[in-house]
C-alpha cells in the first residue's frame, strides 16, 4: 500500500492511469480484490497497475470503464500510456501515425509494424531481448488501434519478396503472417503490394521509408538506424522519395497478383494447404 500512497500522478501516463483507476476503484467501495472478480482479472494485477508496475491492457481498461462508469476515461488514457512506453527515438513516429492521413511505406526486410499479427511481433522483438516481451509487444500492437478511428488513414505498403521469405519465428508464424497480409485484400484502405526478385535493380535499393501525408501540414519522410529515427519535411527529400515511391509502386505486383504471390509463398514456403 506505501507504493499506492506515494504514486505521482505527474511522474508519467502510466503513474496517471494507476492514480485514475485506484482513485475511482476506492469511490465505488471496491477493494481491488473485488474489482479483479468484476474484470475476471486477479486482485494483484489490479494493484500491479494502480502502481504503475504493470502496463493496463485495452481489454482491462475497457472493462474497467464499465464496472467504474468513468465515462471511458481509462480507455482513452491507455493510448497514450501505451505511446509513452515507445522508445524515445520513436515517439514522434507514433504521432505521425496518429494524425496521418496517408501512409506510404517501403519495407525490405519484414512486414511494417502496422500490419504485424502478436506472434510475429514476439518473434521480432524477443529476437535478441525477450525481457518483458509481452508488455513490449502489447505497446507494439496498440500501434495498430488507428485503423480502429472512425477515418482511418489510407496505408500502402510495398513490400520486397524477400520479407516474405525471411523466416522470422516458425512457419506458423509465418503462415499466420502471410494470411493476415492478404486479410486485407478486399480493404480500400490497407493496400499491400509485393515488389518482386524480377524487379531487379529498384529505387528503393537505399533501404525502407515511409511517407506521412496530412491534410494541412507537409508530408514528413521517416528513415530509420539502429536506435534512431529520422523524420524530416525537407521540400527536396519528400520530392525525392515520393518520386522514389511512385516508381515501387510501378514496379510492383498489382494488388491481385500480390495476394497470389503471398498465397504461393505461404504454400511452397511454409506448407500452408489451401482448401
Amino acid at each position: 500500500m506505501t507504493h499506492i500512497n506515494v504514486l505521482d500522478p505527474g511522474a508519467s501516463p502510466l503513474d496517471y492511469f494507476g492514480f485514475e483507476l485506484r482513485r475511482h476503484r476506492e469511490a465505488a467501495g471496491l477493494t481491488q480484490r473485488q474489482l479483479g472478480d468484476i474484470l475476471n482479472y486477479t486482485g494483484s494485477l489490479v494493484g500491479q497497475i494502480e502502481t504503475a508496475r504493470k502496463l493496463p491492457t485495452q481489454e482491462f481498461s475497457e472493462r474497467a470503464d464499465t464496472a467504474l462508469e468513468t465515462g471511458g476515461l481509462l480507455s482513452r488514457l491507455v493510448e497514450l500510456v501505451m505511446r509513452s512506453q515507445l522508445p524515445a527515438w520513436f515517439r514522434q513516429v507514433a504521432e505521425l501515425e496518429a494524425r496521418a492521413e496517408e501512409i506510404c511505406t517501403f519495407h525490405m526486410g519484414m512486414v511494417h509494424g502496422l500490419l504485424q499479427t502478436p506472434e510475429y511481433v514476439r518473434a521480432v522483438l524477443g529476437a535478441l531481448d525477450d525481457t518483458d516481451l509481452e508488455d513490449r509487444t502489447a505497446v507494439r500492437l496498440a500501434r495498430q488501434r488507428i485503423f480502429e478511428k472512425p477515418k482511418p488513414p489510407v496505408f500502402w505498403l510495398v513490400l520486397s519478396e524477400a520479407a516474405l521469405h525471411q523466416k522470422i519465428g516458425d512457419p506458423e508464424i509465418m503462415r499466420g503472417q502471410l494470411a493476415h497480409l492478404n486479410s486485407f485484400e478486399n480493404n480500400p484502405r490497407i493496400n499491400v503490394q509485393v515488389l518482386p526478385y524480377s524487379a531487379g535493380a529498384h529505387a528503393g535499393l537505399t533501404g525502407s521509408f515511409n511517407l506521412y501525408r496530412f491534410s494541412s501540414d507537409p508530408t514528413i519522410v521517416y528513415t530509420e538506424g539502429y536506435g534512431s529515427g529520422h523524420p524530416t519535411a525537407n521540400p527536396e527529400t519528400v520530392k525525392d522519395c515520393s518520386l522514389r515511391y511512385d516508381h515501387l509502386r510501378a514496379a510492383a505486383l498489382s494488388l491481385k497478383d500480390s495476394a497470389d504471390l503471398i498465397r504461393r509463398v505461404m504454400e511452397d514456403r511454409y506448407g500452408e494447404q489451401l482448401a
